[in-house]
């Protein structure tokens, strides 16, 4: 190639760059533009936009941004952020984010582990539903039309305002987000009596990459199954839920018993895996929450252990949970005063690792909750680990820095054996014995612990389910595979999330969304 035509080669990449570039910096003026001119009210419209010209745009950007992980400097963050009081306005987000080629990600609680509801890869608009947060319940039919920014905790306390016999069966955190939770199935300690947050989930209100608003009737059933399990953030904005809440006992009870390998940990976790699925009443849930910690009871020279705490919800009073436990699990030995009796809402701050006897009124708190930059990994298994396996896994456990790591046990077995894998898009229920959910904080040495808890999930392989090994979509883990832009791209990690439902969650996502409006990193693509 001659001088000059490489010269002229170099001047037009030049030019382009710079062209580029201006359109990226145009894209929030353009953008903020169209929603003035499209917008039913531009004055109303305004005050809810932000850009980061904005002296509001950062603490907003940062009230729900859960995992630290995905909150550093290198991390894209959104051109515009729109937090809507009305649905008019999110009409107008995805009129105009159409209109001008931007991604929209739509944050509810904020903590996907992931970041997919902070972060892309592309320019892109937060639709930060905070401001749906309305709540209107019908003690006649013990339903709830919730909108879609709630978090749990607002939920549940809006719920025992209104009566202290009803409850919904959904997670524990507080300021996790309903809409988001529900979207991938939506487990609790009451899933055993009443299943998923996603079976109880009775109608919705979304609306589709044109703007409309549509309901269970007008939406179709297809659809209506695929965004209860099979990541609505695929398919549409979910603007509220109409919910069937459960009922329970004016006093529940509640324990957290405490057990380190000295004290014979192991070997209670052991018959815990025989026990809490399959033997327990379903009024009854024991999950097993471990980490690790010094103790002076400890042989090592570090002084590190293991501790398990056995932490329980009983729909019932104590004098009623002995009896059980005494039969079926004596091992722990449970006494009485290893238990709270208290309301249903009184348990909710536990579960959320706020101290035993916390006001409820703490649930209304978003900034509550501890946050930390952390991986997440999930697997299940049908079968109970050896006690040798068990043995391995404390070993690597006891590799880290203690109280870096956590894996939460969560019992299935009841209510939820009942339903076939194809129910929702949630496949992990007949035979499931439990779901382990393993979570380390990334905070120094960033590539060795990633590594840690890599060899940690290599470890579980001869333990947990096979062909696919099946992970949950609210645990999501980007290790699994990424990318969505076809079909056998996207299988790699849909059917360790979905396995059979995945086909069907592909075919609902070509006749709704056709143009892959919704999309992201581990989206539902299109056929």
């Amino acid at each position: 190639m001659a001088p000059s035509s490489i010269l002229c080669s170099f001047i037009f990449l030049i030019i382009f760059s710079l062209f580029s570039l201006q359109i990226s910096a145009d894209s929030p003026r353009r953008f903020v533009q169209c929603l003035s001119k499209h917008s039913q009210n531009s004055e109303s419209i305004t005050q809810v936009v932000f850009t980061p010209a904005n002296a509001s745009y950062n603490p907003i950007l940062q009230l729900n941004l859960q995992n630290l992980r995905f909150n550093t400097s290198g991390t894209r963050k959104p051109e515009a952020i729109v937090t809507p009081v009305d649905e008019s306005q999110i009409q107008s987000v995805i009129y105009c984010a159409r209109k001008n080629n931007m991604n929209v990600r739509i944050r509810g609680g904020g903590h996907d582990f992931e970041g997919v509801s902070n972060t892309a890869a592309v320019p892109f608009v937060l639709l930060d539903m905070i401001n749906f947060n309305r709540v209107n319940i019908d003690l006649k039919t013990s339903t709830a039309w919730v909108q879609s920014g709630i978090s749990l905790g607002e939920f549940y306390y809006k719920i025992s305002q209104t009566s202290d016999v009803l409850a919904f069966p959904a997670g524990l955190v507080s300021t996790v987000g309903l809409t988001g939770l529900l979207g991938g199935g939506g487990y609790g300690m009451m899933k055993r009596k009443y299943a998923l947050a996603a079976d109880n989930t009775l109608d919705a209100r979304i609306m589709d990459y044109n703007g409309k608003i549509l309901d269970r009737k007008s939406m179709g059933e297809d659809l209506f199954w695929a965004i209860r399990g099979g990541d609505p953030a695929s398919f549409c904005v979910i603007l509220e839920l109409k919910l069937q809440l459960v009922p329970v006992p004016k006093q529940v009870t509640y324990f957290a018993v405490l057990r380190t390998l000295e004290q014979n940990g192991s070997a209670l976790f052991q018959k815990w895996q025989s026990t809490a699925a399959n033997v327990f009443p379903r009024d009854l849930d024991v999950r097993v929450v471990v980490d690790t910690i010094t103790s002076n009871s400890s042989a090592r020279e570090d002084k590190k252990t293991v501790r398990f705490i056995f932490q329980s919800l009983y729909l019932g009073k104590i004098d009623t949970l002995l009896p059980i436990m005494q039969e079926y699990f004596p091992e722990l030995g449970l006494v009485r005063e290893d238990c709270v009796e208290t309301s249903w809402i009184g348990t909710a701050p536990m579960f959320s690792f706020f101290p035993v006897g916390t006001d409820p009124k703490i649930l209304l708190n978003k900034t509550a909750t501890t946050r930390n930059p952390v991986k997440i990994k999930s697997s299940f298994t049908t079968q109970p680990i050896s006690l040798e396996g068990l043995n391995g896994i404390w070993d690597l456990w006891l590799k880290q820095p203690v109280q870096t790591t956590l894996i939460q046990y969560t019992p299935f077995g009841g209510r939820m054996n009942e339903f076939a894998e194809s129910a929702l898009p949630f496949p992990h229920r007949p035979g499931v014995l439990y779901m382990i959910n393993m979570a380390v904080t990334v905070a120094q040495n960033e590539e060795a612990t990633l590594q840690w808890i890599n060899d940690l999930f290599k470890y579980y392989a001869p333990y947990v389910t096979k062909n696919p090994r099946t992970s949950y979509v609210n645990y999501r883990d980007a290790d699994l595979g990424t990318g969505s832009k076809t079909y056998e791209q996207a299988s790699i990690w849909g059917r360790k999330y979905y396995k059979n439902n995945f086909d069907r969650l592909v075919k609902i996502k070509s006749v709704v969304d056709p143009q892959n409006f919704f999309n992201h990193k581990q989206s539902i693509p299109l056929l």
